[in-house]
């Protein structure tokens, strides 16, 4: 029970810091008054439509606030990252869309990095009794894996991240029951999840040039698309040659992958 009062009481104490942050903006002629600000941005976007308006807000407002800006969107990155919330990929987008391609992908990946080291650290100290319970299966499977992989243990980190035969969420949250080093865990996360992360921003880097929906169809955005595909490709294709003689993954792979689907 400790545990989870405990978890309870950081998560509560974390959401009154990023809520606080939210509403109590300095006040910038782009968003009016300071009610208006607040109003304006207590919201996680949640469609791409509500993604563009908080874009837009935003851009407007980092004119007069920048370093305002870069501390709230940290602040509200690590918050999803570290207690497992769903919805990181429209922040990736976001990302592009303010700080532009290449230092919003170094911005994404150090924050991808930093906030799941974040749940590993709470996982450990308040989370490892709740995951075993609730997921003994996922569990037991992963950690049978991961012994069979120990010599190559930071590769197949990097394999899982590539290609997720488990939720990212569900493998931040039970590293520390795998003993799996917190050292190799922040690596293998801060480069395994290089090519999403390079996809989500230069997404939102492209849509915050367009001026129509003509502009999307146009060959200049075709061509950004495909070399994002081809650049996004080359990682996995390295790390999926190098598993195929190295790591043991079988087993995992025919194991109904426990859930494809990818949370960050």
């Amino acid at each position: 029970m400790r545990p989870v009062l405990g978890l309870l009481l950081v998560f509560a104490g974390c959401t009154f810091a990023l809520y606080s942050l939210s509403t109590r903006l300095p006040r910038g002629s782009t968003l009016g008054t300071d009610k208006e600000a607040g109003d304006r941005s207590l919201w996680f976007p949640s469609d791409l439509a509500e993604l563009r308006e908080l874009s837009e807000v935003l851009q407007e407002y980092r004119k007069e606030h920048q370093a305002y800006v870069f501390l709230l969107f940290c602040s509200a990155y690590l918050y999803k990252q570290g207690f497992a919330i769903p919805g990181s990929s429209f922040l990736n987008v976001l990302a592009g869309a303010l700080f532009g391609p290449w230092l919003g992908l170094l911005l994404c990946c150090v924050l991808t990095s930093v906030g799941a080291t974040c749940c590993y650290l709470l996982s450990s100290v308040f989370g490892k009794q709740l995951v075993v319970s609730y997921f003994p299966d996922r569990v037991a499977l992963l950690q049978r894996k991961v012994e069979e992989n120990r010599n190559s243990l930071f590769f197949f980190l990097l394999f899982l991240r590539l290609f997720p035969m488990t939720p990212n969420w569900f493998l931040n949250l039970s590293a520390p029951i795998l003993n799996i080093p917190i050292v190799q865990f922040f690596f293998s996360v801060l480069i395994g999840l290089i090519p999403y992360n390079f996809i989500c921003v230069q997404t939102g880097s492209i849509l915050s040039t367009l001026t129509s929906l003509d502009a999307l169809f146009s060959w200049e955005t075709a061509f950004k698309l495909l070399a994002i595909a081809l650049v996004a490709l080359v990682p996995g294709t390295l790390i999926k040659k190098f598993s195929q003689k190295d790591l043991h993954l079988n087993e995992t792979s025919n194991a109904h992958h426990l859930n494809s689907r990818k949370y960050t």
